[in-house]
């Protein structure tokens, strides 16, 4: 049987002490603001040493997240971050970055790495490509199902770990945009400002489709899949992944101690459903509702309840009559007084009555202790409810538990080990010589050597004996440490003062834990991270390619001066025709892959090569390894969605078989331009006209609110029929597009243009530039061409060029935010 691991998350000291008492083997937490999670209080980098000496201490396992993308000013910075993990003997940095990868590969060939789930690995071909970096663990995508799993666990023997807990992000994660171009808050460095949770009219062909009270249509309900342990054991997943860096520690404590008991029970040989009390207790800490996920499968109607897009705890029943002094309810869960409720009218976005349960009545009288269900009279606080605001039909959920909590702080608030770890002790002596006692950490392995500073004397009345010695050595109360057995090998009737015997016992167990708390050894050597790609030359004759989404936009940009063309169309059987109509024009063509690549999914892949493109636009690991794996003639050239952001990931993927990069749409104009002064810009393409691609996501909005179906092979395919926008809350209508995949993009809905900033790019030897249609007629698509055609010649202006189009003057947006030292 393979380890199988509980993973925890670490927003602070509280958190981490509540995971390491409720069981988990494992904790994640960040480090100052490298990390996804900078809202959290996180730790900071001296206190690294002291943190890894707790854990280790307890002999659970801590791993850095530096999951997220670094930018070319800051790998000095990072570097530095690494080294300090490596001194304080960190057991894995989560990583996503590429380029980061390198960099720790090239400062240390054993320092473990795990990959993170913001790498979008979701294929075996995605595991195979990271093959060469020797990554310990692989995170898969939440949007892998149990059917995923056991395929890509099948091909690899790298353990895998997967999400069963918490959150759940609407988009891949990795391919989310939305934050960014919206408030500058980019999901890949951290910052995500949950665009997913805000309310969006769903606008169908033109016309808002009535919805009632459903609102929030990408918000998705909370990951639980505490009843799915087994099968996912058995699918082949290695270590389970709790989400909440930003919870509090009485969630950890109550998440982490559900799933500790399955998977004990699992690996005992037990059979072990979870009861309703304890899927309550889970709800309470925190719940959207909780749903299985994609683990089962994509089950859009059940992902997504659309009503309310925040924490509600426990359902307890609807509001049947609105009293004097309370309301009337027919209880669906237990209700104490003391405990927090909330009435839910189907209006979140406005305020909301609630406040805590200060009696409770049957029949018109006051009852004791807890109710658990029938016709009940909830009395709230006097001045927290206005129940004039409270109408018959609104849900009420129950919000907090002081009694849960309470009961859950108790296992954090005092230091004691979730577990105690056997010893095992050997003794030897003779009159006239010290005791030697050889201690054995059967958990660890580590073993210390305590010897009396007294000399054994000869017994005269009570010599030492085996159950004495045991009794003495025995009294670990206090310790993280249990006595399993003691061998005794004296010669002879001897005897030890009572008092030596325990100081040798509380020496032994010093020593112990300080060699539990040494960091761990790895190798370590110096790097240089200058880049060897400084010389620059300008870039002549640059050249203009057009990404197509139609076939009539395929045909008006033949009848341009483009130096290719690309197709990126929703159903790839119309790849051909696409070729048909570049060879005809003569010019040659790119076919684009789906964003996203998963088991199963190679016949997509092989179909493209099948239409004879001259080039290929690769847009995950999976495809990228497909590809290079078999040598094929086409170009391939690199897209955004690989996350391209420094010059070592830039480097990597060329080194791995692609023949152009597209740097990542995480970048602005400062940090495009340092990115490229280190990096070989003749092998760069640059998007300089698009609508930001924000949300990719397997959530599919035509299923969901336009079919009775609930996947891709019941729905009815709304989405060849209709055209769906979502509209903001200032009115932007953003298009929502469906890929061969049946994954949903939702577009932003204003292009946005780079035009300003070519002369920067052809001085920095540039010579590829691209732009990209969505919605645009065959007339429009020649105007924009033509425009940025005598932008690229210095014919025109780039500023007149986003102002004839009316476009958003901006080339990415996302801050640096590595904090100097």
């Amino acid at each position: 049987m393979r380890r199988i691991e509980l993973l925890a998350p670490a927003g602070d000291w509280d958190c981490l002490r509540a995971a390491v008492a409720n069981g988990a083997d494992a904790i994640y937490f960040g480090v100052d603001k490298y990390n996804a999670r900078v809202r959290a209080k996180n730790f900071r980098m001296e206190e690294l040493k002291d943190v890894m000496a707790y854990l280790h201490k307890y002999n659970v396992r801590g791993y850095v997240t530096f999951n997220i993308l670094v930018f070319e000013n800051e790998l000095e910075e990072a570097k530095q971050l690494v080294e300090a993990c490596i001194d304080a003997g960190v057991d894995a940095l989560i990583v996503q970055d590429l380029g980061l990868v390198q960099l720790i590969r090239d400062m240390s060939p054993d320092f473990p790495i795990h990959g993170s789930t913001q790498m979008t690995i979701t294929s075996p071909e995605a595991v195979e490509f990271l093959k060469p970096y020797h990554l310990e663990v692989m995170v898969l995508g939440r949007e892998n199902n149990l059917t995923h799993i056991q395929k890509i666990a099948e091909k690899t023997n790298v353990p895998l770990e997967v999400f069963v807990h918490g959150a759940l992000c609407v988009s891949y994660s990795g391919q989310c945009l939305t934050s960014e171009m919206w408030g500058g808050r980019s999901a890949n460095r951290g910052e995500c400002a949950q665009a997913c949770r805000l309310p969006y009219d769903l606008i169908v062909d033109g016309e808002q489709k009535e919805m009632g009270n459903v609102a929030y249509l990408l918000s998705p309900k909370d990951l639980a899949a505490l009843d799915l342990v087994p099968e996912l054991i058995e699918a082949g997943v290695s270590t389970f992944k709790i989400e909440g860096r930003l919870k509090s520690p009485e969630y950890v404590a109550n998440v982490v101690s559900k799933y500790r008991k399955a998977i004990d029970e699992y690996l005992a040989g037990r059979h072990y459903t979870p009861s309703p009390e304890e899927i309550r207790e889970l709800q309470q800490s925190f719940s959207r509702g909780f749903t299985h996920g994609f683990l089962k499968g994509t089950n859009n109607k059940q992902l997504v309840d659309g009503t309310f897009p925040k924490s509600r705890g426990v359902f307890l029943g609807t509001v049947k009559k609105v009293l004097k002094d309370g309301v009337l309810c027919e209880l669906q869960a237990p209700l104490k007084r003391g405990d927090g409720i909330v009435f839910d009218a189907g209006r979140p976005e406005e305020k909301e009555e609630g406040g805590r349960v200060y009696d409770l009545r049957k029949h018109g009288k006051k009852v004791e202790g807890e109710v658990e269900k029938g016709l009940v009279e909830i009395i709230p606080g006097r001045h927290d409810v206005n129940l004039t605001r409270v109408r018959v039909g609104d849900r009420i959920w129950k919000t907090s538990d002081q009694e849960l909590e309470r009961r859950l702080r108790k296992t954090f608030e005092t230091e004691r080990p979730y577990q105690l770890f056997p010893l095992t002790v050997r003794v030897y002596g003779e009159a006239g010589k010290p005791l030697i006692s050889t201690w054995r950490d059967e958990t660890t392995g580590n073993e210390v050597i305590v010897q009396s500073d007294q000399l054994l004397d000869v017994a005269q009345k009570r010599p030492l004996t085996l159950d004495f010695i045991k009794e003495q050595f025995g009294r670990l109360g206090g310790t993280i440490f249990e006595l399993k057995d003691v061998h005794m090998h004296i010669t002879g009737n001897v005897i030890l003062p009572v008092k030596e015997l325990n100081r040798i016992r509380r020496q032994a167990v010093e020593q112990l834990i300080e060699q539990r708390q040494r960091p761990r050894l790895y190798s370590k050597q110096p790097i240089d991270l200058t880049s060897p790609y400084r010389q620059k030359q300008r870039a002549e004759n640059p050249c203009l390619m057009a990404l197509c989404r139609t076939l009539e936009q395929v045909e008006a940009v033949c009848d341009t001066d483009v130096e290719m063309v690309y197709a990126d169309f929703e159903f790839t059987t119309d790849y051909p025709k696409a070729v048909q109509i570049a060879r005809t024009a003569n010019k040659p063509i790119a076919l684009a892959t789906p964003r996203i690549h998963m088991p199963g999914e190679n016949g997509i892949l092989r179909g493209i090569l099948k239409a004879e493109p001259d080039a290929i636009l690769v847009r995950s690991l999976g495809a990228v390894q497909y590809y290079t794996s078999q040598s094929v003639e086409q170009t391939l050239i690199g897209d955004f969605s690989l996350n391209i952001s420094n010059h070592l990931s830039a480097q990597l993927f060329l080194s791995r078989g692609l023949d152009r990069i597209t740097p990542s749409y995480d970048l602005n104009i400062q940090q495009m331009i340092d990115l490229l002064e280190a990096a070989p810009t003749e092998h760069v393409e640059i998007v300089i006209h698009q609508h930001l691609p924000m949300f990719h996501t397997e959530h599919c909005v035509y299923c969901t609110f336009l079919s009775e179906g609930t996947d891709f092979t019941n729905c009815g395919r709304p989405c060849e029929k209709h055209r769906v926008s979502l509209r903001d809350r200032i009115g932007m209508l953003h298009p929502v597009r469906v890929d061969i995949g049946c994954r949903n993009t939702v577009y932003n809905a204003i292009e946005q243009s780079g035009a300003e900033y070519i002369p920067n790019f052809l001085s920095l030897g540039v010579r590829s530039y691209r732009i990209e249609f969505l919605e645009e007629s065959p007339k429009k698509v020649e105007e924009v061409v033509s425009l940025y055609r005598e932008a690229l010649e210095g014919k025109r202006s780039g500023t007149s060029v986003w102002r004839t189009l009316k476009a958003i003057n901006q080339l990415g947006v996302t801050r640096g935010q590595l904090i100097k030292k």
